[in-house]
């Protein structure tokens, strides 16, 4: 899941909620294709690398193996895409400048990979995940140690493991046939949404035709008592009353923007869906591997994407609805305190912190992961969002204070921007 947008995302509301979800059996392949995506063979799988390469490779034969036909450029299943990085790869020690040939790379080449479930309709849903991720560890990564492969098992091999194998389940008799089916595999999200956004600007499809886009990004940590995240329930009026009957925890976000690849499909005025299990101490950090993975909580996301998808089988097509924008732009402020947000955490009482990044102001200031921010100053935090309006009111070297509970003690620390 891309950092930047990541650290401005807004939840908005969560659900309890009264029928059962579909429930089938994960398919062993599922933990192969986590394996092997996961695996310190493909070394990260970062944009244009050759680990990436692999991965693309693995994409096809699995598409292949499944029966579905080739959408890519010139009747492949390849979308190839060339882009300037916006900095440069992460140095982790002396040396790094040279292995990562910094100064060298001026345009790096993503490659979407796409395949299709031709059900002869008028409309098509595109499902989607990303299978790129942070190499060997990329100005994204959360890592303060040394070089190292980021596996990204959860961000995000979980989502393409999920994608696949609801493109096996899509294809079996007795499945929806209302709609088409694109499976795509985006690349440089991890860059900044880079591929969905060339795939929206350079669609192989009639982008009018397309019904809905369904979203799965970090789905490999489901946790039961913190829920599922669902993004973008605020893009159409179908999808709240089919969300209202699934018996699944739900933390809901409006927004149609946010820190994933459905947002490019958004903006242009498709309707989306964006499922997400959690943050955890191991994103964007080498430790993100696959004997982590909740493989039982992916048939849990699963279930519920599957009853999304026969719900809106039986409807007309999906009317699309604007929303509000939670997600304040990097513009919006100058400063940050270097925190992970807790984004199942939606009490309505301050922002709790997942993580804080050595060396930089929260660290530096004794904040610590469980802390739950109520103040910056005099303005008050309630959750993710009003954090985030905060940070624009403050610029580097100033000094104030954050107001915090821990452990249900309110602390005051002093924190110095930077």
């Amino acid at each position: 899941m891309a950092l930047a947008g990541l650290a401005a995302a807004a939840v908005l509301s969560s659900a309890f909620q009264c029928s059962q979800v579909v429930r089938t059996s994960l398919q062993p392949s599922a933990r192969a294709d986590v394996a092997y995506l996961a695996s310190d063979s493909l070394r990260g799988r970062g944009t244009g690398s050759e680990g990436e390469k692999a991965a693309a490779a693995y994409l096809v034969s699995r598409f292949t193996d499944l029966g579905l036909t080739p959408k890519g450029e010139i009747g492949g299943w390849y979308q190839p895409f060339t882009f300037k990085p916006m900095s440069a790869p992460q140095v982790h020690h002396a040396g790094d400048s040279a292995r990562l040939g910094m100064g060298l790379v001026k345009e790096l080449t993503g490659t979407n990979v796409l395949a299709l479930l031709d059900n002869g309709a008028a409309t098509t849903v595109v499902i989607g995940a990303h299978y790129d991720h942070l190499g060997m560890g990329d100005e994204n990564s959360l890592w303060t140690g040394g070089a190292a492969i980021h596996n990204g098992a959860d961000d995000n091999a979980s989502g393409v493991a999920g994608m696949l194998e609801l493109a096996r389940r899509l294809s079996q008799p007795g499945a929806p046939r209302a709609n088409n089916y694109l499976f795509i595999g985006f690349s440089a999200e991890e860059k900044g949404l880079i591929g969905s956004k060339y795939f929206c600007d350079h669609p192989t499809v009639d982008l009018s035709a397309v019904n809905y886009m369904l979203n799965m990004d970090m789905v490999g940590r489901y946790n039961e008592a913190n829920g599922l995240a669902i993004y973008g329930t605020g893009t159409s009026p179908a999808w709240v009353p089919v969300l209202d009957k699934l018996k699944i925890k739900q933390v809901r976000t409006e927004s149609g923007t946010g820190p994933s690849d459905h947002t490019s499909f958004y903006l242009k005025n498709i309707p989306v869906l964006h499922f997400f299990t959690g943050q955890h101490e191991d994103y964007h950090k080498p430790s993100d591997d696959s004997e982590k993975i909740n493989y039982e909580g992916i048939e849990t996301v699963l279930g519920v994407v599957e009853k999304v998808i026969y719900a809106m089988d039986k409807q007309d097509r999906l009317s699309f609805t604007k929303t509000v924008d939670s997600t304040p732009s990097a513009s919006d402020f100058k400063v940050t305190l270097g925190v992970m947000p807790d984004y199942m955490y939606n009490n309505g009482d301050g922002m709790r912190i997942d993580g804080t990044k050595e060396g930089r102001p929260a660290a530096r200031a004794g904040l610590l992961q469980g802390d739950v921010i109520t103040a910056i100053g005099a303005f008050p935090v309630t959750d993710v969002y009003s954090y985030m309006e905060c940070l624009g009111k403050f610029s580097k070297g100033e000094s104030t204070t954050v107001t915090l509970k821990r452990n249900g003690e309110e602390l005051v620390l002093p924190v110095k921007w930077e």
